[in-house]
């Protein structure tokens, strides 16, 4: 379970993303206050395993985040966090804080006896594995992330106070209109005050631009603003802000301040050099002075798991780990 690589040598792997597999379990498992979580589990059931965290808040898992992993080697855990995806109660914010997601993590992990695991996540799910291996080093092999983001008010005053906003002033304009004049100065607590109003349609009519937003940023090349299912772009809207109401339920900094409890583990940050939802200065400052972490900038690329150097990247990271193993390699 602990022969990994804490360096990859060479360029084992093309890069290619592997054939899709259907999973060999799928799983509703019960985590307390109400909520039932969509568990799934594909790959070797006796391989390496590999715990995927979404990004959103609220952005639920999908059949392409397993073709990261070599189905041969890895047992890829993917679930959906409370409140999205195939996860029930659909949109609740009850019970629902980054304290809970990382017991979550922790009851799947004991639950399906995985022992010490590779957390691979994004963006929030970047987050999220930073904040769950600050609280259980002990229970993680290595960190592989992209696109990092760590809760501080800093970056979503980038995202939502006017930052980006110098680059993307037609997509601002959108994302602003519906709010009133007024109200602009807080766009985070203006559209929670509309999120969370209690008439369903007018929660759909106001997730519908707060998820644009973001989709219309994710890639390098912006094609449109696009749609969304009303029922998906509630539960994403809601839970997104939700937790960026309540900055994340972290204290300011903390993942940084934290960060001395897990530099004995390897890390592996693969960035967009051109994201704009979550800049590379977060991830260049989660890496700087971290002996295990690997930053690797990726060149023409911006936020998206989809985009294709970005998963390249990533598979690439994962085949490298498996092939250092397979030499004889460590983690730790």
């Amino acid at each position: 379970m602990d022969r990994l690589a804490g360096q990859i040598g060479g360029n084992p792997s093309q890069g290619k993303l592997h054939p899709m597999v259907e999973p060999f379990d799928q799983r509703q498992i019960d985590v307390g206050d109400g909520h039932i979580l969509h568990v799934e589990q594909s790959g070797n059931p006796e391989g390496i395993p590999v715990i995927v965290l979404h990004g959103g808040p609220g952005g639920g898992c999908s059949p392409f985040m397993r073709r990261f992993f070599d189905p041969k080697y890895y047992r890829a855990v993917l679930f959906d966090q409370r409140g999205c995806g195939r996860s029930r109660p659909h949109a609740e914010v009850a019970a629902n804080t980054t304290q809970h997601l990382i017991a979550d993590i922790e009851l799947i992990r004991r639950r399906l006896g995985l022992g010490r695991a590779i957390l691979f996540g994004g963006s929030w799910g970047a987050t999220l594995a930073v904040a769950y291996a600050e609280a259980h080093p002990e229970a993680v092999l290595a960190l592989v992330l992209r696109g990092v983001f760590l809760g501080r008010r800093s970056e979503l005053d980038w995202f939502y106070g006017g930052g980006v906003a110098r680059f993307f002033p037609d997509r601002w304009a959108e994302f602003q209109r519906p709010i009133p004049v007024a109200e602009r100065d807080d766009m985070i607590m203006a559209y929670h005050r509309r999120l969370f109003g209690g008439d369903r349609g007018q929660e759909i009519r106001y997730s519908l631009p707060w998820i644009m937003w973001e989709n219309a940023l994710a890639g390098l090349e912006i094609s449109g603003s696009g749609h969304a299912p009303p029922d998906y772009a509630r539960a994403f809207a809601r839970l997104e802000n939700h937790y960026f109401a309540h900055g994340c339920f972290l204290d300011e900094g903390q993942l940084l301040r934290d960060r001395h409890l897990i530099e004995h583990l390897p890390a592996f940050i693969v960035q967009g050099r051109y994201d704009m939802v979550c800049p590379p200065q977060t991830a260049w400052e989660l890496a700087e002075g971290w002996e295990k972490a690997e930053l690797r900038m990726v060149p023409a690329s911006g936020h998206a798991l989809s985009e294709p150097r970005i998963a390249t990247e990533l598979v690439r990271v994962m085949d490298g780990l498996r092939d250092a193993a397979q030499r004889g390699g460590r983690v730790a």
